[in-house]
């Protein structure tokens, strides 16, 4: 089932997640859903706060790079209670996008290598170091579990600059191709 995408201003965005029992209801649909939701929207990542639950789950889908990155064939994952446990090697600047922030792309600056512990869709534990563009992904959906989002790691000026998409946004006016829920 498609759901709607949370935009900016909805007050989950910005509560910290809870970890989920690993009796969760439906979470094998909850997740479904979360693929369809993401994959309507032409997204490689979504979190559950980006549909209104304050859970820490995230999908993500980097399949559809997989063309000109082949070693992202099939990647297709959901990740439970995912934490960032470390942030390593170099900061790498790069423009980023967000289903909760239609319209808005800005350079944001992130770790390279990232150490994650999750639970896999079969709920087995991992520890384990990621790195490149995957890390970058988890790293921008594992902040939206934490009440993040990354224009929380643009300058003030580039802040100010897009000040006035936020401020639409805030009064519901969210300009996409997918459904989603504003706070008007």
């Amino acid at each position: 089932m498609i759901l709607p995408i949370y935009v900016y201003g909805q007050p989950v965005l910005r509560k910290v997640a809870e970890d989920i029992p690993v009796d969760y209801p439906n979470l094998n649909e909850l997740i479904s859903n979360m693929f369809e939701t993401m994959d309507n929207a032409d997204g490689v990542g979504l979190a559950a706060p980006q549909i209104g639950l304050s859970v820490r789950v995230v999908v993500i889908n980097l399949d559809v790079l997989s063309e000109d990155q082949p070693e992202y064939k099939g990647f297709r994952k959901a990740f439970i209670n995912a934490h960032i446990v470390e942030k390593s090697g170099e900061e790498i600047n790069m423009e980023e996008g967000c289903l909760s922030l239609p319209g808005i792309h800005e350079s944001v600056k992130r770790s390279d290598r990232v150490r994650v512990k999750y639970l896999d869709e079969n709920l087995e534990e991992h520890d384990e170091f990621v790195e490149g563009y995957l890390a970058r992904v988890m790293q921008h959906e594992f902040d939206h579990l934490d009440g993040k989002m990354f224009i929380d790691h643009i300058s003030p000026l580039r802040k100010q600059m897009i000040k006035g998409k936020l401020n639409a946004m805030l009064k519901g006016k969210a300009h996409c191709t997918y459904k989603v829920k504003t706070l008007k």
